[in-house]
């Protein structure tokens, strides 16, 4: 016979212990008797209630714990706005944009951009805010972070950006906080800026404007005088970024009573081959050398007025190398401009 056969013929009842039945509790024989047996099962029950109770308690104020944690979090993104990745395709520079094409130049530039390249994306995001009416063209307008947007452009790489409708106002006012936040951009191109809200009408008046804008009204200033230079006066110099602001008021000076012979001088710097610090282009526009030009009994380069009974009617002015420019703020008849006209060409011949 084999094990499989024998196994069916064990009784396993017969040999398994049998159970062990509790003992019922003995049921109260008297009325009193049963009424403490319920008063007793219906302690046990509340003791059961008031457990339960405790550990919801319990749990509850975990929860709330943890609401009042992600509760204070989401406090500290109050108003935040979400960034998000768009083709710098879409975006358009901003009519106020200040960035000289030299800012994106040069090894500290290559060396953003490979930071930028070798994390995938810009670390902190630029702001942009939508154009009204695109389109067919971008669909946004670069609000500040021209320099991480000209990176992206340049790799190829979607730029990662915050949109947010604002005027031109708010505008100036974010790119302006923005840059003067990380010391740049430099005083020529912070001028650029304020010459093009001033010319927009975003500001009534400097003053105006420096108090948004929360900048010394004098700076401002110096840094129009800066923006307001001829474009061959900028080219003179290693790059708009080298102008230094305590520069604008000679500068400025030199535009304003030479202005022929300031923009002759950058041209001539320009031209020249030798490779100029800012500093010493800056001295020779100022303070140009005497031109052998110029003789000895020649007339001082200031302003020489025109008056016409003891009134200044205008002016006449000689650049460092003796060539005139005149300005008359008084009406001529047309016979009275013929006349002004002869005498000036009779002259002109006599040369």
């Amino acid at each position: 016979m084999g094990l499989k056969d024998k196994a069916s013929k064990i009784d396993f009842a017969s040999i398994m212990p049998a159970a062990q039945t509790l003992p019922e509790a003995p049921k109260p024989k008297t009325a009193p008797g049963a009424m403490m047996a319920f008063a007793n099962d219906q302690r046990s029950e509340l003791l059961r209630e008031n457990d339960e109770l405790r550990s919801r308690a319990a749990q509850a104020g975990e929860l709330e714990g943890r609401l009042r944690e992600v509760s204070e979090e989401l406090r500290g993104w109050d108003g935040a706005l979400p960034a998000r990745l768009i083709d710098t395709g879409d975006i358009a520079r901003s009519e106020f944009a200040n960035r000289h094409a030299s800012a994106f130049q040069g090894k500290l530039f290559e060396d953003f951009k490979r930071e930028i390249q070798e994390a995938g994306r810009n670390s902190q995001p630029i702001k942009v805010r939508t154009i009204a009416k695109p389109g067919d063209g971008p669909k946004y307008e670069l609000v500040f972070g021209h320099r991480r947007y000209e990176a992206c452009r340049q790799l190829g790489i979607p730029v990662w950006a915050v949109v947010e409708n604002l005027d031109d106002r708010a505008l100036v006012e974010e790119m302006d906080r923005e840059n003067r936040g990380r010391a740049d951009p430099s005083p020529w191109e912070q001028g650029m800026t304020y010459l093009r809200a001033l010319e927009k009408g975003v500001y009534p008046s400097n003053r105006q404007m420096a108090a948004s804008l929360g900048v010394d009204v004098s700076n401002l200033g110096k840094a129009l005088a800066l923006a307001r230079l001829p474009e061959a006066v900028i080219a003179a110099f290693p790059t708009p970024q080298s102008i230094q602001l305590a520069w604008a008021t000679e500068l400025g000076k030199a535009f304003q009573e030479d202005e022929v012979g300031l923009v002759a001088r950058a041209e001539a710097l320009a031209a020249e081959k030798a490779v100029h610090s800012a500093k010493s282009v800056f001295a020779r526009l100022v303070a140009p050398p005497a031109s052998p030009a110029v003789v000895g009994d020649a007339l001082p380069l200031a302003s020489h007025a025109l008056r016409l009974a003891n009134q200044k009617v205008g002016a006449l002015k000689f650049d460092a190398l003796g060539r005139p420019s005149m300005r008359l703020s008084v009406k001529l008849s047309g016979e009275q401009q013929r006349a002004l006209l002869k005498v000036m060409q009779a002259f002109v011949d006599a040369l």
